[in-house]
């Protein structure tokens, strides 16, 4: 067994043990940790298979951004684990159901000859110079350019929506109209009144 592969094993090992801590771990503070842990190791697998561009992707965004934040929240929240946990049994045997049939699913689908080692070759070793980060640039903005800019109308289009209803009117909020400051006139925001002048 070569470096590369004991390497792929070790963590490969530590991503199922902080998988499985994320689900069985009691403490929510410490399921996001591990999940942390699970990406971190996750990012190592990207490093293996070449593809360091994902790899510093899913270590900037997720574990950078989405799970600091995660974390946060969940610190900052006062969770009440023993409700959380009140319904688990009950809902144990659906849970484990789906989870051997996902199971059986991964299984069939590992166990074709779509990934048999005679169809999955090792890969070229690239040539000198090469950059990952360079070739999927270049295959975004060429190849793939009208799927990337439809994906990002999508997202924009999902935050302008997360938007409108965050924000849509309550009676207890005051807003504005610009429409209706603007029609305004001067006869309605000014009113001159003659008084006599007062003497001390």
């Amino acid at each position: 067994m070569d470096f590369k592969t004991a390497t792929f094993y070790f963590l490969s090992t530590i991503l199922v043990l902080a998988g499985l801590r994320v689900i069985t771990a009691r403490n929510p503070v410490h399921a996001v940790l591990f999940l942390v842990l699970a990406f971190f190791t996750a990012s190592g697998l990207w490093l293996l298979l070449q593809a360091e561009f994902l790899a510093i992707t899913l270590v900037m965004v997720y574990v950078g951004a989405v799970m600091v934040l995660f974390l946060f929240v969940v610190m900052m929240l006062d969770i009440n684990i023993e409700r959380l946990r009140q319904g688990f049994w009950s809902y144990l045997p659906l849970g484990a159901a789906i989870g051997l049939l996902m199971a059986a699913e991964m299984g069939v689908v590992l166990g074709g000859r779509y990934f048999w080692p005679e169809t999955m070759p090792d890969p070229v070793a690239p040539p000198v110079g090469y950059s990952n980060t360079k070739e999927l640039g270049r295959l975004l903005f060429t190849d793939y350019v009208y799927p990337f800019e439809l994906a990002s109308v999508v997202l924009l289009v999902a935050i302008i929506a997360a938007v409108m209803l965050t924000l849509r009117r309550r009676i207890d909020k005051k807003h504005q109209n610009p429409s209706e400051q603007i029609a305004v006139k001067r006869n309605d925001r000014l009113r001159i009144i003659a008084m006599p002048t007062e003497k001390e």
